[in-house]
């Protein structure tokens, strides 16, 4: 039964991230029923705030073959009742008898509650399977719960030598169009895309996930700076103050998850500021060469090597003719 577990939670993984983007400040969780014999007789994923979550859609679909079943979904239960009611009495009144879970919710309102209320109604519980790739694909939802801060993502994209952008200020493209593709998928996944006026004013940049089905939802964008006339990015709000005190706003409003798109001092001021928790940096096969041309980062960096911002590698992976690097900062 244990591989059939494992399979059954990469399915609720697959679940969960399909539907990532349409859940609002809620998790993007995934559940899979299993009748004894291990056949899939049910699954779900969360759907837009305040309509159903994993458990019940999965349940719904199972019936009452879900009597004696086991759940198997990627977040602990819910125990609290909130815009719906709490998933841990769906799964009591449809007469499981195991739910395994990969981690567990650390939302205060739940936080272990879930486990303990099933546990209270007899039924077995088990966590930790396939707990690393839920706790990565989570991310966002879990940091935010944990910090009340949004996951702050900074994108670059450079050629092998740093540059951005040539020496007359020319800049398109310097990655390849499946980069720029998945930086599309990049944005649909971002509550809030925070740019700098400069940017706005050199590159008019839309700013917008232009995805393939189009996005539920486009996020907000926000300019730090003011906003020139006519821009693309508008609608977009302007702001001016402390970053820190930003990105505070945007968590309490609900925002999981917030992209930073530049340009180069923007960068390098979160950074300085300890605010970046991610950064996905697209680095294409080219060299622009000499001293000149726009640099990645702008600004006063480590004046050592033991200053020197480390972080931890994520994934390098191949996008078009581009490598994609993600780190954990």
């Amino acid at each position: 039964m244990t591989d059939l577990i494992a399979r059954a939670m990469d399915r609720a993984i697959a679940l969960g991230d399909a539907v990532r983007g349409t859940t609002g400040d809620n998790p993007w969780v995934g559940c899979v029923i299993l009748d004894q014999s291990g056949e899939i007789i049910g699954e779900g994923a969360t759907q837009a705030p305040g309509q159903a979550h994993a458990e019940v859609m999965a349940l719904a679909q199972a019936g009452d073959r879900a009597q004696g079943a086991t759940a198997v979904v990627t977040l602990e239960p819910c125990s609290h009742v909130g815009r719906t009611p709490a998933c841990v009495e769906a799964l009591i009144e449809a007469g499981v008898s195991s739910v395994l879970y990969a981690i567990e919710d650390p939302d205060q309102r739940v936080g272990g509650t879930g486990a303990a209320a099933l546990r209270g109604a007899g039924i077995d519980v088990a966590a930790g399977v396939r707990a690393r790739e839920v706790s990565e694909q989570l991310a966002p939802y879990l940091h935010h719960r944990r910090t009340g801060r949004p996951l702050v993502v900074l994108k670059m994209a450079s050629t092998l030598d740093g540059r951005t952008a040539a020496a007359d200020g020319t800049s398109k493209w310097v990655t390849s169009e499946e980069a720029r593709a998945d930086v599309a998928n990049l944005r649909a996944r971002s509550d809030a895309i925070i740019v700098g006026a400069g940017t706005v004013r050199s590159d008019d940049p839309l700013l917008t996930a232009r995805t393939t089905p189009e996005p539920v939802r486009q996020p907000q964008r926000i300019v730090l700076g003011a906003i020139p006339e006519g821009a693309r990015v508008l609608p977009a709000r302007s702001y001016e103050g402390d970053l820190a005190a930003l990105i505070d706003e945007l968590g309490q409003s609900g925002v999981l998850q917030v992209l930073i798109e530049g340009g180069a001092s923007v960068a390098q001021a979160f950074i300085e500021a300890n605010l970046v928790d991610r950064v996905v940096l697209y680095l294409a096969p080219a060299i622009m060469g000499g001293d000149d041309g726009a640099p990645v980062l702008r600004g006063h960096g480590a004046p050592t090597i033991d200053a020197m911002k480390r972080g931890r590698l994520i994934s390098a992976v191949q996008v078009g003719d581009d490598l994609r690097v993600e780190v954990a900062l």
